[in-house]
């Protein structure tokens, strides 16, 4: 570093850059060096000289404050303290499109650590200038501007306000279908910061007509193209149900189920959520989701995700799909979902999260589940705070349905429910007594334990005539 920095002031101007490369790739390699990068003094001379000398010194400049401003908070601080955000604004109003690509790309490096940098890099006045930017010819500038306005708008409502304000959606939005997918990642990874915030600006990305286009983007060859469309439709769909809904009727519910269907690991997580929060909204919402084979789908997610905060965010979908009528919990259960859901939650390997979302989603289905064929195989498995819900269902339907009632003492239903050991008063035991009250005494009497016993002690004291 030492013998670096005097050759920063070379009176070459080779030397100059060569020197300036050579820092930039020694702080780009681990936070260390960039720490020496900054305790050597060389960020002021960068600096200064970012105002003075040519493009090419400029861009070399340009990468060594990215370098040092990529690996944490306090180096990023550090850039921003010896004046760098200046001389980098004055870089991106340059003729040359190279330097100010670089400038963006030290500023989207800059911002993305946390809300006070990001608004410090807002206050230089950065964001006119790459909305400028995105409207350039150069396929690399439009992207490095896309994702530095990602990076602003990420943290607060606020910023992304002031990304807003500068008219940056409109420009965005017409950049979805460009043939670039590094420019599309950026460009839907930028919108989904946006909307992610707030109501309204989630109602402006919708008007800027990206849809029904964007969901094309959810067949893309790029992954990484897909998963941020998903993302844009999730922030979009999680805020009401009227954005929802229109997501919905542009088709958008059937994209992503088909999405999930070409896609594994964690590209699935976005998709999985948005169904999840379309549901949540309403029972209209939620039929949208099932009458598009949403369940089904989901299902085959959860059997083959590996990864616990997969499974948790499959588990939490199904409960908001089954939560609303008996009709949804029924879509749930035909699916064969209660047993993998009950096994989630009695798994000692699962994570506590997982757990939790397990019990929740069941609970909440089963109150609403009248669908007796995937109720009883619980009695038999079911713990008993997940059983009481069982139990209960079974005392609702029951007293109305007598093909039911026979059903359920043939399968064995009924002798189970006797087995059951409950406090006497508790909530089960009165589940079991409004059961046990749809049928005649001496049926319960016959399947209850011990029976038998009673029987053959009736025989040893009997006296024929």
């Amino acid at each position: 570093m030492s013998l670096l920095r005097p050759l920063l002031l070379d009176a070459v101007p080779t030397i100059q850059q060569t020197a300036a490369l050579a820092l930039g790739r020694l702080a780009n390699y681990n936070d260390d060096l960039a720490e020496a990068v900054v305790k050597g003094d060389i960020l002021p001379q960068l600096v200064y000289s970012l105002a003075e000398q040519n493009r090419f010194y400029k861009k070399a400049a340009a990468f060594v404050l990215r370098a040092v401003a990529k690996h944490s908070p306090e180096l990023a601080q550090a850039v921003v303290d010896c004046g760098a955000l200046d001389a980098l604004v004055v870089s991106l109003e340059e003729f040359d499109p190279g330097v100010k690509e670089a400038a963006a790309w030290a500023i989207s490096y800059i911002a993305r650590h946390n809300a006070q940098l990001s608004q410090a890099v807002v206050d230089a006045g950065v964001v006119p200038l790459l909305v400028l930017c995105i409207q350039e010819p150069e396929i690399a500038l439009k992207r490095v501007a896309a994702s530095a306005l990602s990076d602003i708008a990420k943290h607060s409502p606020e910023l992304a306000q002031t990304v807003v304000d500068t008219g940056a959606i409109a420009h965005l939005a017409q950049m979805i279908l460009n043939p670039d997918a590094k420019l599309k990642r950026q460009v839907f990874s930028a919108l989904s910061q946006i909307a992610k915030h707030s109501v309204e600006v989630a109602e402006m990305v919708v008007e800027a007509e990206i849809f029904p286009a964007s969901l094309v983007c959810l067949k893309d060859p790029d992954e990484y193209v897909r998963k941020n469309v998903a993302t844009l439709i999730r922030e979009i769909t999680k805020h009401t149900p009227e954005l929802s809904q229109i997501i919905v009727n542009m088709g958008g519910v059937a994209a992503v189920i088909d999405y999930l269907g070409d896609s594994k690991g964690n590209v699935r997580l976005p998709g999985i959520m948005m169904l999840g929060y379309v549901a949540a909204h309403s029972e209209n919402l939620a039929m949208a989701v099932i009458v598009s084979k949403g369940v089904s789908q989901l299902a085959i997610c959860l059997e083959e995700e590996q990864e616990d905060h997969l499974k948790a965010a499959t588990t939490w979908a199904f409960g908001q799909i089954g939560r609303h009528t008996p009709e949804h919990a029924r879509a749930v259960a035909v699916a064969n979902v209660f047993p993998k859901l009950l096994n989630l939650y009695l798994d000692t390997e699962s994570s506590e999260d997982l757990q939790v979302k397990a019990k929740k989603a069941l609970k909440s289905v089963l109150q609403k589940c009248t669908y007796l064929p995937a109720l009883e195989p619980l009695l038999y498995e079911a713990p008993s705070n997940i059983l009481k819900h069982v139990i209960c269902q079974f005392s609702k339907v029951l007293p109305h349905d007598s093909k039911a009632r026979r059903l359920f003492v043939t399968s064995g239903g009924l002798k189970k429910v006797q087995e059951i050991k409950a406090e006497p008063g508790s909530a089960i035991q009165e589940y079991i007594n409004a059961v046990n009250s749809c049928y005649p005494e001496e049926i319960v009497r016959y399947y209850s334990p011990g029976y038998s016993e009673t029987l053959l002690e009736r025989i040893e004291n009997y006296q024929p005539v």
